[in-house]
């Protein structure tokens, strides 16, 4: 099954849906989805994780980069203001990683 995301104006997911592999059109639904819904519509992957295919599967709130054909998810709001986007375009914390590795330090002695 093919997955669609809508956009609004700010590149943001409004929604996503899933189109008819067997749509008469051979799109994936995607016409359909254009001539009953509107608006600008974007494909998405579930396997994005394994095939890299936008990087990420869409979700609401996340945000499109057209430059590096992305989904990017929101920046989660961990206290430390180390968040960085790496390569597979997800968040990342490297305070968060030294906190988890300091824990995880302490349980094991």
């Amino acid at each position: 099954m093919a997955h669609w995301a809508e956009l609004d104006s700010d590149n943001k997911v409004l929604r996503v849906l899933v189109g008819d592999n067997n749509d008469p059109a051979g799109d994936e639904g995607y016409s359909w989805i254009i001539e009953n819904l509107g608006g600008t519509w974007i494909k998405t992957s579930y396997n994005a994780g394994t095939n890299g295919f936008r990087y990420n599967f869409a979700g609401i709130g996340f945000t499109y980069d057209p430059i590096d054909d992305a989904f990017i998810a929101p920046m989660p709001q961990c206290g430390h203001d180390a968040m960085i986007l790496n390569s597979l375009k997800r968040w990342e914390c490297s305070s968060c990683d030294d906190d988890i590795r300091q824990r995880l330090a302490g349980i094991q002695e």
